[in-house]
């Protein structure tokens, strides 16, 4: 009897590992909105590391330590975390800072290793600026078996949804510390 109930493990985790070797090498996930608002006022908010705890959906999930670096806003300015929540640990640098984009070198570092590229594309659009946030990177072996139990893009999109709705609320708002 136990053979046979490892077996059935035994091929189980073969039929996981197959489809996770199906998954794409690279993902991509984005979300958009629109906000009452020009690129620079946006781009405040997003270069400047100490401000996304105003509006970042991973700023509040659990205690984390922070540290800065570099610049305090635009190209250069780095920003790393360590959580002992869903937020894991890893870090970040402004790579371009221009009207059209914000280019973002991600590292993440737990709870898997991985580098992405983030951007934040402006559209100057109906007297405001529609946001694409948008993270490009390779989808790891992990990356891969993790999708193939859950919607990888619902999990993220939906982070970037908060996080976007926050952005709109702190610089439609005047909130944060970036200026208005």
């Amino acid at each position: 009897m136990l053979f046979y109930i490892l077996l059935v493990i035994g091929l189980l985790i073969m039929a996981v590992i197959a489809r996770a070797l199906t998954k794409p090498d690279m993902v991509r996930y984005q979300r958009s909105t629109w906000i009452n608002a020009g690129p620079e006022r946006i781009a405040a908010h997003i270069t400047n590391f100490h401000n996304w705890r105003a509006w970042s959906p991973w700023e509040n999930m659990g205690e984390m330590e922070r540290t800065y670096g570099g610049p305090m806003e635009g190209v250069g300015a780095t920003y790393g975390w360590k959580s002992n929540g869903r937020a894991g640990e890893g870090s970040m640098k402004v790579l371009q800072s221009t009207t059209d984009e914000v280019k973002i070198d991600l590292h993440f570092i737990k709870p898997f290793k991985n580098d992405c590229l983030t951007s934040f594309e402006f559209t100057p659009e109906r007297g405001g600026t529609a946001v694409n946030w948008v993270m490009d990177g390779p989808n790891l072996f992990m990356g891969k078996v993790m999708s193939v139990f859950m919607d990888m893009d619902k999990m993220v999109g939906k982070d970037f949804e908060i996080g976007l709705a926050g952005l709109k609320r702190v610089v439609e708002e005047g909130n944060g510390k970036a200026g208005s």
